[in-house]
């Protein structure tokens, strides 16, 4: 199950000779328990939740349910550590935790976690200690398979079913790195010293780390975004929103035992590189360009964030793992810098596309984020920075260069300031509503625009993809539902919730209180903006977005407002998605992005992974040959020399090139899905010109 934040589980290795025997050492697993002040805390969550929350669930029973489901899965969510035996004494428990937290006992709590903790660390304990004898003598010529996803498999009934799923485990990760080259003595060396670092974590472990977990597991009911957050984790949290965080520009998450990208920040350092995606996993980082480099597989999510996070100008190396990969590993260097406002600032650039009987200008602009300069619109400062003051400027430059058309790209736009997005909407409509806020005590507020004229009132095109998020769903919406442009891409985000911070006696807790309605009712929340027309994606829709948390809330709609409608896009539409189906069936490019999203697919939805290493390098270089073939396809189509081999169209793409500060221009190269929804927009224009003046002609 996807959270936000969940326990950095700890890897489960172990063999078939081993036996579940008492931990080396006690100390290391000392009973935590809940301190006075935890109680209160817990009741002040419990009150909160059912008063102020948007989801109207019911401290009882149900709940209850749901917690103690909720709790084990964040502890144990791929069914190695607990035993069965461990589960049906647990279960006892599962509809009084309703009960104890209204009366302010969160001891239960503790005692689950306190099983766990002895768990791992008589498992950690029993790896060391064969470690040091070096590694085991595994038979990888023997045919069988690890099971990779668990969520459906029992806990391990016996101590010996345990065993033999830990020993096949350490046998994957040992199997994973003789497959990037290193030796038995790296690997033992390497292990060892990671199953080391995790003891010492876990007996860092206090009653905050607990009560946090715990809690978590109880807001997560409500909805994915609600959390509690402890003194520790706020202060981390408060870092993280301040304008001064430097490092490298991404937001990180907890999955298994591994830390992974979950979005990066657009014209950060790790964005400009071009070589993380959304999905990749870090297993190490080293400082500077040499540094040694520290395996954080299993790590707390706020330790592997310290080790990444430092001054701008300096290094940092991560080791990831990319998504849909075989398990390769990835080592990309980044110079730490502050993301600065102005390398998020909008930016333009115009080309010209043709539909085949006329060319024309088209303008893009590229809005990474919806940003305002806070402190200086505070203080007045009349040259502040905001996205509409700089898009109005593009707008106004633009025009002034006669283009016949502009595509406003919101690809990788996780959101930013409701403000800003409502405002943006006032330069491309008239006078209305842009967007509906439902609030828990179910009041209806709305955003209207002010100008009683659109600034630009020519053809418009909006590009989302599965990365626009939040406030740039409400300017897509808003562009739609008034049909007053296209809307091209592929399905969006789908976070049309609104978070508030409640103060507690002990850290704060983020609450959803509100929800985004777009004015023609429907709720942009869990199923996003759908595009009028669909680009191919290399980011599955499935792990991505908000339909991928369990507890997200449902979509639904309410009352639409009167607006305006524009054009008549409906009958638009039909021919233009037959031009660009008719060219993308054919291009290059295209061919090669559906090709390479169907074989990421499969790939990620194989059950299992062999533990024979020849059919594991048997697999590998089936890989990289299809890769490879798929790649020379595309370059063969468009005239470039195919690559002899694999190892050298990695090497092209694995050139290092250092980061350069400010944004990222705007180019065709690279990016086929601007390049079409060029195409897109110069049959549009065409069109265009055969239908009736632009007119707000009707009201919804």
């Amino acid at each position: 199950m996807l959270s936000n934040r969940i326990a950095a589980l700890i890897s489960g290795l172990s063999f078939s000779f081993l036996v579940l025997t008492s931990p080396v050492s006690l100390a290391e697993v000392e009973d935590l328990k809940p301190h006075e002040d935890q109680g209160g805390t817990a009741r002040e969550i419990v009150s909160k939740l059912e008063m102020l929350h948007y989801n109207k669930l019911k401290v009882g029973d149900e709940m209850s349910t749901g917690l103690w489901d909720e709790y084990i899965d964040s502890l144990d969510p791929t069914k190695s550590y607990f035993l069965s035996s461990d589960i049906s004494e647990f279960r006892q428990w599962r509809t009084k935790l309703d009960d104890d937290l209204k009366a302010g006992n969160v001891d239960r709590g503790f005692e689950i976690y306190n099983r766990y903790r002895l768990r791992v660390s008589d498992r950690l304990n029993n790896i060391v200690s064969q470690l040091d004898n070096g590694l085991p003598n595994f038979d990888f010529t023997k045919d069988e398979s690890l099971e990779l996803d668990r969520e459906k498999s029992d806990w391990p009934q016996s101590i010996g079913a345990a065993d033999d799923l830990w020993r096949k485990r350490l046998k994957s990760s040992v199997l994973n790195l003789r497959l990037t080259g290193k030796t038995d003595e790296e690997i033992a060396d390497l292990l060892k010293r990671r199953y080391k670092g995790q003891l010492k974590r876990l007996g860092q472990q206090n009653s905050d780390d607990v009560f946090e977990l715990y809690m978590n597991s109880l807001t997560r009911l409500y909805d994915p975004h609600s959390n509690y957050l402890s003194p520790r984790s706020l202060e981390n949290f408060n870092m993280s929103m301040s304008l001064s965080l430097e490092g490298i520009g991404a937001v990180l998450q907890m999955e298994d035992e591994y830390t992974k990208v979950a979005r990066l920040v657009a014209g950060g350092p790790a964005d400009r590189t071009g070589k993380i995606k959304p999905n990749d996993k870090i297993v190490a980082v080293g400082q500077d360009q040499d540094g040694e480099m520290v395996d954080v597989v299993g790590w707390r999510l706020d330790d592997v964030v310290d080790l990444i996070r430092g001054s701008a100008g300096t290094f940092v190396r991560l080791e990831t793992i990319p998504t849909g990969s075989d398990g390769t590993h990835r080592t990309i260097t980044i110079k730490r810098s502050k993301v600065k406002l102005e390398d998020q600032a909008a930016k333009k650039a115009i080309f010209e596309f043709s539909d085949g009987e006329q060319n024309y200008k088209v303008g893009v602009i590229n809005l990474p984020t919806f940003y305002i300069d806070f402190e200086a619109y505070r203080r007045r400062d009349p040259n502040y920075k905001s996205t509409t003051r700089d898009v109005a400027r593009l707008l106004d430059e633009l025009q002034k260069e006669g283009v016949d058309g502009i595509i406003l790209d919101l690809r990788n736009n996780g959101g930013g300031s409701l403000q800003e997005a409502t405002m943006l909407t006032d330069l491309f409509i008239d006078q209305g509503p842009v967007v509906q806020i439902r609030h828990a005590n179910e009041q209806i507020s709305r955003h209207n625009r002010s100008r009683s004229r659109a600034m630009y009132r020519g053809p418009l095109m909006v590009l989302i993809n599965r990365l626009s998020a939040s406030a740039s769903e409400i300017f897509a919406g808003a562009i739609q539902d008034y049909n007053r442009g296209l809307v091209v891409g592929n399905q969006s985000f789908g976070k049309g919730t609104v978070q508030t911070m409640a103060p507690l006696k002990e850290g704060q807790l983020k609450i959803t209180q509100s929800k985004f309605y777009r004015v023609s009712g429907d709720s942009t929340q869990h199923a996003g903006v759908s595009p009028d027309i669909s680009m191919p994606q290399l980011i599955d829709s499935e792990s991505v977005g908000e339909s991928a948390y369990d507890t997200a809330l449902p979509w639904d709609r309410i009352h639409a407002v009167r607006h305006a409608k524009y054009f008549n896009l409906k009958e638009m539409v039909p021919d233009l998605t037959r031009k660009h189906d008719k060219r993308t069936q054919v291009d290059p490019d295209f061919v090669f992005l559906r090709a390479q999203f169907d074989y990421q697919t499969e790939r990620a939805n194989r059950k299992s992974v062999s533990l024979n290493e020849e059919a594991r390098i048997q697999e590998r270089e089936e890989m990289n040959q299809e890769l490879l073939t798929m790649e020379n396809k595309r370059r063969a189509a468009k005239g470039l020399e195919p690559y002899e081999s694999f190892e050298a169209m990695e090497k092209s793409e694995s050139e290092d090139t250092e980061p350069v500060g400010g944004p990222v221009e705007i180019t065709l190269e690279d990016d086929p899905v601007l390049n079409e929804a060029g195409y897109i927009m110069a049959d549009f224009i065409g069109l265009k010109k055969h239908a009736s003046s632009p007119q707000v002609a009707n009201f919804d």
